[in-house]
C-alpha cells in the first residue's frame, strides 16, 4: 500500500489519531457529526452539499465492514467493542480538528439565523477531513488486524505449550503407572513367594501340631488309667476302712448293749436285793392294820378304799403316758443309730463329746431310762396296793402323807428320810 503524505490538517488529524489505542478507538461519530454540522449548514445553500452528505456515513459503513471482517475470528465479538471504544477517541479528534473552526461557524450559524444567509464552506478542507477520517479507519483496522494476529499467535503459542505440557504430563502418567505397575507386579510376586513361604511354614506347624495332639492324648489316656487305677484302689481302700468302721459300730453297738443288759441284770438285781431287805426290815417295822380287800385293794387304818382307787388310777394314767414317752424316745435313739450305719457318725469316745446327734441320743437314752425305772416304781406301787401295803415308808413303816402321795403316786419314803439319801422317792 502506497501512502501519500496529507496536508498540514491532514497531518494533525493523523497525529491524534495515532498517539494511542484511545485515539484510535473513535472512528465513526466524528464523521457522523462533522456530516451532520455539514448539512445544517448547507441547508440554506444550494445542492452540491446535499450530494456530499450521504458519502460520509457509506464510507464509515465500509470502515465499519472492514473492521468486523478483519476480527471474524473467535475474538469478533471483543473486536466490536474495541471498534466502540474508538468511537470516543474520534470523538475527541473530530472535536479537535473543528476547535478552530467551529467558534467562527458557529458565529456565521448566528449570522445567518439572524442575517439569513447560510455559511460558506471549504471543499478542500472538507475532503482532506475525510481523507483523513478513511486513513485512520484504515490504520486503525491494519492495527486491529496486528492486534487480533498476534492474539491469534499467542493463543497458538499458548495451545502449543498445552499441549506439549498434556503430553509431559501423559508421559510423565504413563511412565508413573509403568513405575507402579512394574511395583504392583513384584509386590505381588513377593507376596506370592511370602504365602506360599507361609503355607508350607504353616503346613509343618500343622504337622508338629498333630504330633503334639496325638502324643498329648496318649499321654492323657495314660494318666487317664493312672488315675483310674488310683481310684479303684482308693475305693477298696474306702470300703475296707468303711467296712472296718461297720464293723468296729456292731462291735461297740453289741458292747453297748451287753453293758446296758448287764446293767439291767444288774438293776433287777438291786430290786430284788431291795425286796429282801424291804422284807426283813417288814418284820421289823409296825404292824399294818389292814381292812378287807375289795375290788383287787387292800385297805389300811391310815389309808381307805376311796383314797386307794383314785390313786391306782392316776398310777395307771401315769404308767401309760411313761411307757409312751419311754418306748418313743427308745425309737427316736434307734433312728439315730441307723442314721449313723448310714454316714460316718460315731457314737463312742473319738466321735467327739459336742457332736448334735451324739448329744441328742445320749439325752433320749437318759430320759427313756428315768421313765422305765419310774414304770417299774408305779408297778411296784400297784402291787402294794394290792396287798395292803401303799403309803407306808419302806425305810420306817410310816404313813406317808396324803398330799405326798398325791403329788408323787409312787413314793415309798418321807420328805425326812428323802433328804441326803439316794432311795425311791
Amino acid at each position: 500500500m502506497t501512502y501519500h503524505p496529507p496536508s498540514r490538517e491532514t497531518t494533525q488529524e493523523k497525529s491524534f489519531v495515532e498517539n494511542g489505542n484511545g485515539v484510535s478507538m473513535v472512528a465513526k461519530k466524528p464523521a457522523k457529526k462533522t456530516a451532520a454540522k455539514k448539512p445544517a449548514a448547507k441547508k440554506s445553500t444550494a445542492k452540491k452539499p446535499a450530494a456530499k452528505k450521504p458519502a460520509a456515513p457509506k464510507k464509515a459503513a465500509s470502515a465499519k465492514s472492514v473492521t468486523k471482517k478483519t476480527v471474524s475470528s473467535k475474538k469478533s465479538a471483543p473486536a466490536k467493542k474495541v471498534v466502540a471504544k474508538k468511537a470516543p477517541a474520534k470523538k475527541v479528534v473530530a472535536k479537535k480538528v473543528v476547535a478552530k473552526k467551529a467558534p467562527a461557524k458557529k458565529v456565521v450559524a448566528k449570522k445567518v439565523v439572524a442575517k439569513k444567509v447560510a455559511p460558506k464552506v471549504d471543499p478542500k478542507k472538507a475532503a482532506a477531513a475525510k481523507k483523513a477520517a478513511e486513513l485512520a479507519k484504515k490504520v486503525a483496522a491494519e492495527k486491529k488486524a496486528k492486534e487480533v494476529a498476534a492474539q491469534r499467535e499467542k493463543a497458538a503459542k499458548a495451545k502449543a505449550a498445552a499441549d506439549a505440557a498434556r503430553a509431559k504430563a501423559k508421559a510423565a502418567a504413563d511412565a508413573a503407572r509403568a513405575k507402579a505397575k512394574a511395583a504392583a507386579d513384584l509386590a505381588r510376586a513377593k507376596a506370592k513367594a511370602a504365602a506360599e513361604e507361609k503355607k508350607a511354614r504353616e503346613k509343618i506347624l500343622a504337622q508338629q501340631k498333630k504330633e503334639q495332639e496325638l502324643a498329648k492324648k496318649k499321654a492323657d489316656a495314660e494318666k487317664a488309667l493312672i488315675a483310674k487305677q488310683k481310684a479303684a484302689e482308693k475305693e477298696a481302700e474306702r470300703l475296707a476302712k468303711e467296712a472296718e468302721k461297720q464293723a468296729e459300730l456292731e462291735r461297740k453297738a453289741a458292747e453297748k448293749e451287753a453293758a446296758r443288759l448287764a446293767k439291767e441284770a444288774e438293776k433287777q438285781a438291786e430290786l430284788a436285793r431291795k425286796a429282801a431287805e424291804k422284807k426283813a426290815k417288814a418284820l421289823e417295822k409296825p404292824v399294818i392294820v389292814k381292812l378287807p380287800p375289795q375290788d383287787g385293794i387292800t385297805p389300811t387304818k391310815d389309808f381307805d378304799l376311796k383314797f386307794l382307787q383314785a390313786q391306782r388310777e392316776i398310777l395307771h394314767s401315769e404308767r401309760i403316758s411313761l411307757v409312751g414317752q419311754a418306748s418313743r424316745l427308745e425309737d427316736e435313739a434307734n433312728a439315730l443309730i441307723a442314721d449313723a450305719e448310714m454316714g460316718d457318725v460315731q457314737f463312742d469316745d473319738e466321735g467327739g463329746e459336742g457332736d448334735t446327734m451324739v448329744v441328742e441320743r445320749e439325752r433320749d437314752l437318759t430320759l427313756s431310762a428315768s421313765a422305765r425305772h419310774i414304770v417299774e416304781q408305779i408297778d411296784l406301787s400297784l402291787e402294794s396296793i394290792k396287798v395292803g401295803e401303799y403309803g407306808y415308808s419302806e425305810h420306817s413303816g410310816k404313813p406317808i402323807p396324803r398330799e405326798r402321795l398325791k403329788a408323787i403316786p409312787w413314793t415309798t419314803e418321807l420328805v425326812e428320810e428323802r433328804v441326803g439319801t439316794f432311795g425311791r422317792r
